[in-house]
């Protein structure tokens, strides 16, 4: 073999084994350092999770304010405010001025209990009138 062929692709097998392992090696930092996250932040994501599952609960699409706060106590208002937002819920008013979230995957279902609970009359009533 030609000692420059030969050269050339032992430098080539160097680089590509050099690359496999610095690509595993950074791969491997990448998930410890994850972990590491989460572990500092594991309060976090379970008042998150928390709050997923009372907001995901079939029978409600809703919780009040005061609900969601009992359950995941030992937090300020805006800091659990705030968890329920990363949670992915919208917050809405009801007219007595309550507060209440839900979870904005849910909104269809929302929509849907709320037109069946307003009957048929005003959803032919809305059919009759079409939009401006």
């Amino acid at each position: 073999m030609d000692p420059l062929l030969a050269g050339l692709l032992a430098t080539l097998v160097g680089a590509v084994v050099g690359g496999g392992v610095s690509f595993l090696l950074n791969r491997q930092l990448h998930a410890q350092q994850l972990e590491r996250l989460r572990t500092e932040h594991k309060t976090e994501f379970a008042a998150e999770d928390t709050a997923r599952h009372f907001l995901g609960h079939r029978g409600y699409t809703d919780r009040s304010f005061e609900v969601l706060r009992k359950h995941l106590g030992g937090f300020e208002d805006d800091e659990l405010r705030r968890i329920l937002v990363r949670a992915g819920a919208v917050r809405t008013f009801r007219e007595d001025g309550s507060e209440w979230w839900r979870l904005l995957s849910r909104m269809d279902e929302y929509i849907e209990h709320k037109a069946r609970r307003a009957g048929p009359a005003t959803r032919n009533q809305d059919a009759a009138d079409p939009p401006r």
